[in-house]
């Protein structure tokens, strides 16, 4: 069995580092401040149970916070292309600085998942009724081959 990106990060807490950079830088850009208008205390954690999750990891943002959140903590917020964008990019720095692994089959992994939440997120917020959702109920699991040909992105997640 492969080695799950969540093991390949380093575990929970790489991800808590990589999520709390990414947070801070959030707060303070103006794009996304918005977005992002206060620090919410359970905002790290949850981002980290959920990256963790979707990585592999333990299930804990199933059981603990559930998917209906992201669906309500998203909606009406009407994410502009600009914000998605910069949210993308805000979180490939981040993941930089938390010095997580850079090797081209993880980073590309990492990126094809963070664009495709940042879509979710997007079509989300501008949703008007839940047929306007996206159809994703629950957190994805994040497929990756990190020897061979790529196998990861939005066509090979799994729900768990």
């Amino acid at each position: 069995m492969a080695e799950s990106l969540y093991e390949h990060a380093g575990g929970a807490s790489a991800l808590h580092r990589l999520e709390e950079l990414f947070y801070e830088r959030a707060l303070a850009d103006p794009v996304l401040s918005r977005l992002f208008p206060e620090r919410v205390a359970t905002h790290v954690d949850r981002l980290t149970s959920f990256t963790g999750e979707s990585f592999g990891g333990p299930d804990d943002f199933s059981r603990e916070t559930g998917f209906q959140y992201l669906i309500d903590v998203h909606r009406h917020l009407q994410i502009t292309d600009e914000q998605r964008d910069r949210f993308v990019e805000t979180y490939l720095r981040a993941l930089d600085e938390a010095g997580l692994p850079d090797d081209a089959p993880f980073r590309t992994a990492v990126r094809e998942h963070i664009e495709f939440g940042a879509q979710v997120a997007q079509q989300n917020s501008w949703a008007e009724t839940d047929a306007d959702l996206h159809p994703i109920r629950e957190v994805p699991h994040w497929e990756w081959t990190p020897d061979g040909p790529p196998e990861h992105g939005p066509d090979s997640i799994r729900v768990r």
